[in-house]
């Protein structure tokens, strides 16, 4: 029996060292290949993230602005109108004449301390131009202390008056009057009717004779145009 003789090819080690070797690469190359395009994917997944976060950052923001512009625009609007209503409605005290014009519509005619022989010695008031039945306002409020013919106790050359006390001490007259709407002892209103103006007592044509008196009666009369103008009233 004939012993059996393996032969081995010269090199045949080596080219399976260097096939296991290839082989060995190429796994390793894909496994690399695969870890990029893992790392590929987290890296992008990492950059997407913070963009969608500032985005929503972004439009969280804008949004806030918003509300908050809106929210500064309301109240500017609210501060105007509250002002413009403030406007529109002042206090009573600033819109409320304190004292008036006796007449509206007039003209006058004879003043205080004008001399002339319609009178013992000079006028004593302010004469208003007006026709018969006009009406007669109190210039100021207070209490009426004459009311009625014979100048209300000031002598028949007055006609038909009213005196009205005032809370300033001083008193306001109103003469040759067609009727008289009020009597003694009853308050009245700054611009309230009192009377209708007329042709009574010594009067050379229908007009309403006022005066403002120290007292009540007839002799304290001071000059009434100067004095309603301290109080506003430019006749």
């Amino acid at each position: 029996m004939s012993q059996r003789t393996t032969f081995l090819m010269p090199g045949t080690s080596q080219l399976r060292a260097r096939a296991a070797v290839l082989a060995l690469g190429l796994g390793a190359s894909a496994a690399v290949g695969a870890g990029v395009a893992v790392a590929a994917d987290a890296r992008a997944n990492a950059v997407a993230l913070p963009e969608s976060a500032a985005a929503a950052v972004q439009q969280q923001a804008a949004a806030q602005a918003k509300a908050a512009t809106a929210a500064q625009t309301k109240s500017k609007a609210a501060a105007k109108k509250a002002a413009a209503g403030k406007a529109a409605k002042p206090s009573a005290a600033k819109t409320a004449a304190s004292w008036v014009d006796p007449v509206k519509e007039y003209k006058l005619s004879a003043s205080f301390a004008q001399a002339g022989n319609l009178w013992s010695s000079t006028h004593s008031g302010q004469d208003f131009a007006v026709s018969s039945g006009t009406q007669v306002f109190a210039t100021h409020g207070g209490t009426v202390v004459k009311a009625g013919g014979n100048g209300a106790g000031d002598g028949p050359a007055y006609g038909n008056a009213v005196v009205i006390k005032h809370s300033n001490g001083t008193y306001s007259q109103y003469a040759h009057l067609s009727r008289v709407h009020v009597k003694a002892g009853q308050a009245v209103k700054t611009g309230q009717r009192i009377a209708l103006s007329g042709n009574t007592g010594n009067s050379s044509g229908p007009h309403l004779h006022f005066e403002i008196r120290t007292t009540p009666n007839y002799g304290t009369a001071v000059d009434p145009v100067a004095f309603l103008r301290t109080k506003g009233v430019r006749l």
